[in-house]
């Protein structure tokens, strides 16, 4: 192996969980946190919970409301522009008649 391009190993590694449990281990980082582990993920533990740490769910949401309402306003201008186009017509045929 080739010297000085290895990172450094460390024997004592903590593992955090956000329940509370920690784990030793080695690794080459000192410290590591973690949101969910077998103590608190519900396959393992059979109690069901919601697990959302990202904020995925209110994101989906927030994105299917902006695609609503864009294409609310799709359909309304296509109906004002068409209401419009109509009014034209009615015009030009009574001013022709």
């Amino acid at each position: 192996m080739k010297k000085d391009i290895h990172p450094a190993y460390h024997d004592d590694t903590v593992i955090s969980c956000a329940c509370g449990a920690t784990y030793e281990t080695g690794s080459t980082v000192e410290k590591i946190e973690i949101e969910i582990c077998s103590a608190c993920h519900p396959y393992y533990t059979g109690k069901q919970k919601f697990v959302d740490t990202t904020g995925r769910v209110e994101r989906f949401k927030q994105l299917a409301e902006r695609a609503k309402e864009k294409r609310t306003t799709a359909r309304t201008r296509t109906k004002a522009e068409k209401n419009a186009a109509r009014r034209e017509k009615q015009a030009e045929a009574k001013s022709k008649a």
